[in-house]
């Protein structure tokens, strides 16, 4: 029992050291004194009592040590403001709790940049994917988010991009970069990134499973020769007959794997690489960067690429590939969709057609009415442009009105002043082979007309806008004047709405969007 009591009365002492410093002396003090008790604790104090002492020294010692005793215990308490540093002789000074938690989701800054070569600057968390660094640069920008916006990887030292899946976490794709290389972010449009779900029949042949296989040009590994193979793809690999157009096992040799390199479109195939055609794509590693490890390929035509890349996208990411084209806003990070506002194209499918012409607005619930309505408003507009752009004190010349309309299409985003042909196919390439996909440029061959060049078939074809002229006025054309527009926004329009002499309606325009 005494040996219990006395446990307890230096437990409570230690507790109490823990409140106040004063106490921590008395508690000293009283461990001291057990101490003397248990030779096991203090040695050297039951070694110093073997040796007498005076008793008259005794004594003086005996009531100092009392009347010192008894001043601090009769000395008033008080609180410690630093209870947390008082703790037992056999824990750390420093408890786990003074040291500042590491945050999980640490902060970097990565830099974006759009097709006009303007860039802008994200501090973002560590977990961030690539579909909500979009939906950042969207709500920043007030884009209008139709699911096409993508974020792509340029690695312009060994001349390749690619597109960088919604799920893909941006900060893992920014390891890999070397600290000389000079890559960067795009964020762009590329309307072809789902259209696998959209459109099967585009990709495949048949309904049934496809069997992707064909010639392809490879780069010999070490050599600067391409030779042209029979390639057959399937879901362990990419391979290649070693004896002509044969499937057997036994004459399939091993090319590529998709779990540790990822799929990218060459861009300058032709002047880095002396590919064979200007339809290059190719195997990267992921943890290596030079040119040395890529593994080179080479297609006849953009189809037969598009159609290659598109299925080695399907077999190596699967399910989550349709998962992400299905639940676009299903994000890792804090910018999903529990966390963004609604975005704009939501907020616009809310809204309805009003007319304020009488004493009271009434809502236009007719579909017929409001389109006449709205083809009335643009058209009123229209003039009004017509007459601030090109009067300047006289509204009523025909050739100023006539050159305010030639002019008024320059401020709409898919017209593209002085770019050359394979500029515009090169746009409308990186945006997407879809049908529909459409810009509108200048002439190189005649400076008065115009050229709408337009995606079809996952083919570009040009057509020329001719001007002409009856009773002074100037008109835009593209059947020989059966059908006129005043403009070229008028046209844009039209075709938008018909399919007339093209190929297909116009869908999808192409533009240099500035961030």
């Amino acid at each position: 029992m005494t040996t219990s009591l006395q446990d307890g009365q230096s437990a409570a002492d230690r507790a109490a050291a823990r409140d106040s410093p004063l106490a921590a002396q008395v508690c000293g003090a009283a461990q001291g004194r057990d101490d003397a008790h248990d030779p096991a604790r203090a040695p050297w104090l039951h070694a110093r009592a073997l040796v007498p002492a005076p008793d008259g020294t005794r004594g003086c010692a005996a009531d100092r040590r009392k009347k010192k005793d008894l001043d601090v215990l009769e000395t008033p308490s008080i609180p410690n403001p630093f209870p947390e540093l008082c703790c037992s002789p056999f824990t750390s000074v420093l408890s786990a709790g003074l040291f500042p938690k590491a945050n999980s989701r640490k902060k970097q800054v990565i830099k974006v940049y759009s097709e006009d070569e303007t860039s802008r600057a994200l501090e973002v968390p560590s977990d961030i994917t690539a579909r909500d660094v979009c939906q950042l640069l969207i709500l920043k920008n007030h884009y209008v988010d139709d699911h096409s916006w993508t974020l792509f990887e340029h690695l312009p030292h060994i001349g390749v991009e690619r597109i960088i899946e919604d799920h893909e976490l941006v900060t893992e794709v920014l390891s890999n970069w070397g600290m000389e290389e000079e890559n960067k972010l795009f964020f762009r449009k590329n309307y072809a990134k789902y259209e696998f779900f959209k459109n099967p029949m585009m990709f495949l042949s048949s309904t049934t499973y496809p069997e992707i296989h064909g010639f392809l040009h490879a780069k010999e590994q070490g050599k600067k020769s391409w030779k042209k193979i029979y390639f057959l793809l399937r879901r362990s690999g990419l391979y290649f007959s070693t004896k002509g157009t044969s499937k057997e096992p036994r004459h399939l040799q091993f090319f590529s794997e998709f779990g540790s390199s990822d799929i990218y479109v060459s861009l300058t195939g032709r002047k880095k690489h002396g590919a064979p055609t200007h339809y290059g794509f190719c195997f990267k590693p992921n943890k290596a960067g030079g040119p040395r490890d890529l593994k080179m390929l080479c297609a006849e035509e953009e189809q037969s690429r598009t159609c290659w890349v598109t299925a080695i996208r399907l077999l190596k990411y699967g399910m989550q590939l349709y998962q992400n084209y299905m639940h676009p806003y299903q994000g890792r990070s804090g910018c999903s969709s529990q966390s963004i506002s609604p975005m704009r194209s939501i907020s616009e499918n809310s809204l309805v057609a009003m007319d304020f012409s009488g004493q009271k607005s009434r809502v236009i619930e007719n579909p017929t009415e409001a389109l006449s309505v709205a083809v009335e408003e643009g058209l009123a507009w229209r003039k009004k442009g017509c007459l601030r752009l090109g009067v300047h004190g006289s509204p009523t010349a025909s050739s100023q009105s006539s050159a305010a309309n030639m002019a008024i299409h320059r401020s709409q985003p898919w017209f593209h002043h002085k770019i050359s042909r394979d500029e515009a196919q090169r746009l409308i390439i990186q945006q997407g082979l879809v049908d529909g996909v459409f810009l509108v440029r200048d002439s190189q061959s005649n400076p008065k007309t115009f050229v709408l060049s337009m995606s079809h078939g996952q083919k570009i074809k040009h057509f020329q806008i001719i001007p002409i002229e009856d009773d002074g006025a100037m008109f835009h054309t593209l059947d020989d004047g059966h059908t006129r527009f005043t403009d070229l926004i008028q046209l844009v329009e039209f075709y938008q709405l018909n399919k007339g002499v093209l190929p297909c309606k116009l869908k999808h325009y192409c533009a240099r969007m500035a961030l």
